[in-house]
């Protein structure tokens, strides 16, 4: 599969959401990004800006098993990974699988949970399998967890630690929609929500091509000294008490060949590499504490990294560059 077949699927999917997600292209191509490479995805918003509907969307689009998880304080880890039951008949025990055993799992409001719940989906998100009772247990391929988190509700929340974090490929908000957003979303809701009637756009097969494909994109050289060097700098960054980790690197490179073939090309170029260094790095970087008082954020950090990092010298962009993925995001 070459990128424009890549480019085509991201389409039929991307399209497909959009009839329900409304004026969000850009956080759709980043949920992509996330698809294609296998990768999970942290969106941090207020409520009620349709971090949950993206999800179910995303899930009906592409066919794949969903399952969802209400995170509350009350949430035990056998309620995330499954239980082992003894069962009479067979005189044995057996495993009962939890919700996390799905194809795409939705954590809603994880922050809500105690550490010890969250840390039950440690071994999922990067080993892709569960352990109960010391048996360990494989998950369904592809595997990816959207996560979602209400920043503004402190009270009742506990902060994910920096293993959890780092274990999310991409951070991202939703936004609201903007004026004329709002509007369409409201005629579009006139009698039903149009989740109601999604119907799936893409074959899970055609998304497990997808992935292969993208590692087939080239990165110069020069790029990936790039990505090194910026992950690098945040980690020397005066207002920074812990950089990006190795991981974020490999989130990095991964992320800037999965959105070059989105956008139809076979090369990554220095550009992608600034679009995505926010999505990717910013969760992984701690700030000191004095940063903190003068309102320094990791946001704030990675625009630094940027500005001082040095680019490679441009790629030309090819004319098949120019497609689906490369629509100015919505309001």
């Amino acid at each position: 599969m070459d990128p424009g077949a890549v480019q085509g699927v991201a389409r039929l999917v991307g399209d497909n959401v959009e009839r329900v997600v409304v004026g969000k292209r850009h956080e759709v191509l980043l949920v992509l990004v996330a698809l294609l490479c296998r990768g999970h995805v942290l969106i941090e918003d207020v409520p009620g800006v349709g971090k949950t509907v993206l999800a179910k969307a995303v899930a009906r689009s592409i066919g794949c098993t969903f399952k969802r998880i209400q995170f509350t304080p009350d949430l035990l880890p056998s309620d995330v990974t499954g239980v082992n039951v003894f069962n009479q008949q067979s005189g044995r025990f057996e495993y009962r699988p939890g919700p996390v055993v799905a194809q795409l799992v939705l954590a809603d409001e994880i922050n809500r949970a105690t550490p010890k719940t969250q840390a039950a989906l440690l071994e999922a998100m990067e080993e892709g399998q569960v352990t109960v009772d010391g048996v360990t247990h494989q998950l369904p391929d592809p595997f990816v967890v959207l996560a979602t988190e209400n920043p503004i509700e402190y009270e009742g929340t506990f902060p994910l630690p920096e293993a959890q974090l780092d274990r999310f490929l991409i951070r991202m908000s939703m936004g609201y929609p903007g004026r004329a957003g709002e509007l369409e979303m409201l005629e579009r809701q006139h009698r039903t929500h149009p989740l109601d009637s999604l119907q799936q756009s893409a074959r899970l097969e055609d998304l497990v091509r997808a992935q292969a494909a993208i590692k087939e994109v080239h990165v110069a050289s020069a790029v990936r000294e790039y990505i090194v060097t910026l992950v690098e700098v945040t980690r020397k960054h005066d207002d920074v008490y812990l950089g990006a980790s190795p991981r974020g690197s490999l989130a990095l490179y991964n992320a800037t060949r999965a959105w070059a073939a989105l956008h139809g090309r076979d090369f990554v170029t220095p550009d992608d590499v600034k679009m995505l260094a926010e999505a990717t790095l910013a969760h992984r970087i701690i700030v000191n504490p004095a940063a903190r008082i003068k309102n320094v954020d990791s946001r704030v950090v990675i625009g630094d990294v940027l500005a001082m990092v040095p680019v490679p010298g441009a790629q030309p962009v090819s004319p098949a560059g120019r497609g689906w993925g490369s629509r100015k995001p919505g309001p």
